[in-house]
């Protein structure tokens, strides 16, 4: 048995509310973070994108060389890494800790060869160096508080601009790079400034709705943009391939598009209203997509010829991935559920599912015999998703929902603090109060499976009305934190909080096989192959291992298959396996049996 790397879907942009979240891009590639990850995102094909995640603090800002051969990315503890685009290895360059605290921004010089960080330090807001060596290459002084953004320019002379919080600009000459002067023609904080890619001009916004532009060279003042002014903070500003235009981005829920020659606004989109909808971040593609970022982490792409809405919209999950599966219809390849709450389903994209989503995590996913999906929430609800969007119906569970199942006759089945609820067409049919805690649950035909923290797995016989219990079999050797029937109901997989997995046969009531217990940490998911033959199990190891019922001691071992760890596995189609979790990644495997 062998597996290949397959594509990855990525997760969308972490925001945080009244802040900027700086996003760039690379040809026509869109670069972000997310978590502990850096995401480089292929806007022509999804499947192309590239996760890194080699930070060991959550991600803040990174940037792809001029060159395209090295990406920058920073850190909420000062903490640069500079590391190979090309490739599947993504190799260390070099890793420098260039402040103390939070890195709020980071830009490349022309040459590919120097890199300026800037951020939350106690000694000092910014630090210029070397990408090869970390060496000193001049000082970022000039401002009291955190500085939000900086700019290099490209073309020598070099030169480099900084804003902060201290509503002030200043402009340093390089290299290497020294103080120059200081600019107060903002009133409150600077959120972004911006080089043209000529170096001709500079631009800055900031949360007093206001936008200048300034000489590359000098640094003077040309002027301000005051036709139809925004309404709110201004997030970010990008320009334009040819150097022409500006776009801004502003937490009114408006993006706008200005020539720069005569200052005026040229489009105006409006993204909605309220706080999801505010815009937080920008970047102009050299392919010439114009992609502002809303505070839902939607990615909107904009043709600066239409002005009327986005070209179209990138979503995604911006949480970890708490539960997903396949769906048995044709309609979407899987469904998810996230950590806040949101319900995505993927086809050739991600779309959300419409309608009331969930207030918070999505606990589970189950799918009935029909093709119905319904998922359990950590808001006590259990919700039911028809084709693309929740049903108006919905069921208020008695206690918090831990896992969901769905039985032969579609009968939903419920696993909360101490007891199991049997529901169906969203009215409780029956209730099973308990001795023990449940913490899994599996259904095949009419036997329900309960796992418990007491390291049992329950048996229990449906009758359509009620549950009567049949058999408990032993052997796990912690909390049993994930069960799965195959697909013929004939055996179970019952994986536990030590990572081992043991398996049973449903008819017989004895154990098969404890030989699966290669896991160092909880399992969390488990996923049969069609055939029944094969089973994938995901865990908090971040490992992914497939398992042969065949030959209980040969395994396909998919290590470090999900930074954080595994929260889901499930099979898209024979040999091709897809797992997803805490980074709010899926990304699939090719997977081969070898006979």
């Amino acid at each position: 048995m062998s597996f290949k790397k397959g594509v990855l879907y990525p997760c969308n942009p972490a925001t945080t509310r009244g802040e900027p979240t700086k996003i760039s891009s690379s040809k026509d590639k869109v670069v972000y973070t997310n978590g502990r990850s850096v995401i480089i995102r292929d806007l022509k094909d999804p499947g192309a994108s590239v996760a890194y995640s080699g930070h060991v603090h959550n991600t803040t800002v990174a940037r792809i060389a001029p060159s395209g051969y090295y990406c920058a990315s920073a850190d909420a503890s000062g903490t640069v890494r500079i590391w190979d685009t090309v490739g599947e290895d993504q190799t260390l360059k070099g890793e420098y800790k260039v402040i103390t605290g939070r890195v709020k921004d980071l830009e490349w010089d022309g040459e590919s060869k120097r890199i300026i960080a800037v951020g939350d330090g106690r000694d000092k807001f910014g630090h210029a160096f070397m990408m090869d060596t970390g060496s000193s290459t001049g000082d970022i002084i000039g401002h009291s508080k955190t500085i939000n953004a900086v700019s290099i320019r490209h073309q020598r002379p070099f030169r480099a601009a900084t804003a902060a919080d201290d509503a002030t600009i200043v402009f340093h000459q390089g290299v290497p790079f020294k103080y120059d002067k200081t600019i107060k023609t903002h009133t409150k904080f600077v959120q972004d400034v911006r080089f043209s890619p000529s170096g001709d001009h500079f631009a800055s916004v900031g949360s007093d709705h206001k936008i200048f532009v300034y000489d590359g060279k000098t640094g003077e003042t040309l002027g301000e943009f005051t036709d139809s002014p925004h309404a709110g903070s201004i997030m970010a500003c990008s320009w334009s391939p040819d150097s022409t235009s500006l776009v801004t981005s502003a937490a009114d829920c408006i993006v706008k598009l200005w020539d720069v020659e005569t200052k005026k606004a040229q489009t105006t989109w409006t993204l909605g209203s309220g706080v999801n909808h505010q815009q937080v971040g920008n970047t102009w593609t050299a392919g010439d997509s114009i992609i502002s970022l809303s505070m839902s982490g939607d990615l909107n792409v904009f043709d600066k010829r239409v002005g009327d809405k986005p070209a179209r919209v990138l979503y995604g999950p911006q949480k970890s991935i708490t539960a997903a599966l396949k769906t048995p219809s044709s309609a979407s390849t899987f469904i998810v559920g996230t950590a806040d709450g949101r319900v995505l389903s993927f086809a050739d994209d991600y779309e959300y599912i419409g309608g009331d989503a969930h207030a918070s995590l999505v606990a589970g996913l189950g799918v009935s015999p029909a093709g119905t999906v319904h998922s359990v929430g950590f808001d006590d609800r259990l919700r039911e998703i028809d084709g693309d969007s929740f049903t108006p119906a919905t069921f208020s569970t008695g206690a918090q929902p831990k896992a969901v199942a769905v039985g032969g006759d579609s009968t939903v089945f419920v696993a909360e603090v101490d007891k199991i609820e049997a529901v169906r067409s969203n009215q409780k049919i029956s209730e099973l109060a308990l001795k023990y805690s449940p913490s899994a649950i599996a259904a095949a035909g009419n036997v329900v499976a309960v796992g418990g923290e007491d390291q049992k797995v329950r048996l229990y016989s449906w009758d359509g009305k009620s549950l009567t219990e049949s058999a408990t079999l032993d052997g796990a050797k912690g909390t049993v934190s994930a069960l799965a029937f195959s697909p013929d109901g004939a055996l179970l997989a019952s994986g536990d909080s030590s990572g081992k997995i043991v398996l049973y046969d449903v008819a017989e009531r004895k154990t098969v096989t404890t030989r699966w217990s290669f896991h160092s940490g909880r399992v969390n998911s488990l996923a049969w192959t069609a055939d029944g033959q094969h089973c994938a199990s995901g865990s908090l190891d971040t490992h992914v291992y497939v398992w042969s019922v065949a030959k209980p001691m040969k395994n396909i071992a998919i290590k470090n298959a999900g930074p954080g760890g595994v929260n889901a596995v499930f099979w898209v189609k024979d040999g091709e396996l897809a797992s997803a979790g805490a980074d709010g990644c899926v990304r699939l495997w090719s997977v081969t049996f070898h006979a």
